[in-house]
């Protein structure tokens, strides 16, 4: 019985060894899961380095790095060779905000968009030129009448009314000329098909204005001579209504770059003041 109670127990301590060894067991496992957690995140690390410029990955697809040169800004781009040029254009848009409507893309010419880069054969290393303003940078450039408008207007809201002025007081003293056109005070036509005249100018002189469309020209006649002034060559035209008589009006036309050059009209009729500045500044023609 001694024997056979010692057997039971060499027994029982055998089949005891195999589950203290579990522990080991999933010590193993859980260095395994270590193992391969750090493998996942080598390669995650590895992938992520192979990204570059914030875009998604290629795939695998043959590539082709690019330099973009916009706004003396330079970029590194890789892009699939297989990319039409429309796409090139949005990946252009994602890195320097140019919409791709506004973008002019230049390689060995105008960049066509609907063929491949590898069709057009740009190569790595290719440096890409692109032209083109940011829709903000559109709305804060002016034309340069709109400027001359504008520097004209601010500087009148500085001095006197021109009415006033000495230099205008000496025409404008002499009165109304008799043979003046009638005025409409209130409102708008559109140029007579006869010259304005009437008129004096700052001589005291007296002038008419002739528009001739066909031309894009404005004659201003004198007893003298006539001028035929290109409409493309004036730069703005200023007015004002004369004070006392606000159904007639004083203009100038600015021929060059600065007031010196401007022409004075005086007396010209109310309703025809929007029609000419508009048909000279080239807003819309009246045929």
């Amino acid at each position: 019985m001694a024997t056979q109670a010692g057997s039971e127990e060499v027994l029982m301590e055998t089949e005891a060894k195999p589950k203290e060894a579990e522990p080991l067991c999933e010590d193993a496992e859980g260095g395994d899961a270590e193992t391969t957690t750090r493998t996942d995140a080598a390669d995650a690390t590895s992938q992520d380095s192979s990204i570059s410029n914030g875009d998604d990955a290629d795939d695998g697809r043959e590539t082709v790095d690019l330099k973009i040169i916009w706004n003396k800004n330079k970029y590194d781009l890789k892009i699939p060779v297989d990319n039409t040029g429309a796409q090139l254009k949005e990946r252009i848009h994602s890195l320097t905000g140019l919409p791709p409507a506004m973008q002019k893309v230049m390689y060995k010419g105008l960049l066509p968009e609907d063929k491949t880069l590898r069709e057009i054969k740009i190569t790595n290393g290719a440096k890409i030129m692109v032209v083109g303003s940011t829709i903000n940078d559109v709305l804060a450039v002016n034309t340069p009448k709109d400027v001359i408008q504008q520097e004209v207007k601010a500087e009148e809201n500085k001095k006197e009314p021109l009415c006033r002025q000495k230099q205008h007081r000496k025409v404008l003293d002499k009165g109304k000329p008799d043979d003046i056109m009638a005025s409409v005070k209130g409102t708008k036509e559109r140029l007579p098909t006869v010259p304005l005249s009437g008129m004096f100018n700052k001589s005291g002189g007296k002038v008419r204005l002739t528009f001739k469309l066909e031309q894009d020209q404005l004659w201003i006649g004198t007893k003298e001579r006539t001028e035929k002034v290109p409409m493309g060559s004036i730069k703005n035209v200023v007015t004002e209504p004369i004070e006392g008589h606000e159904d007639y009006y004083m203009m100038a036309f600015q021929l060059g770059p600065t007031e010196a050059s401007q022409y004075w009209v005086y007396w010209v009729p109310a309703q025809f003041v929007d029609a000419i500045k508009d048909t000279v500044l080239g807003k819309w023609q009246y045929f």
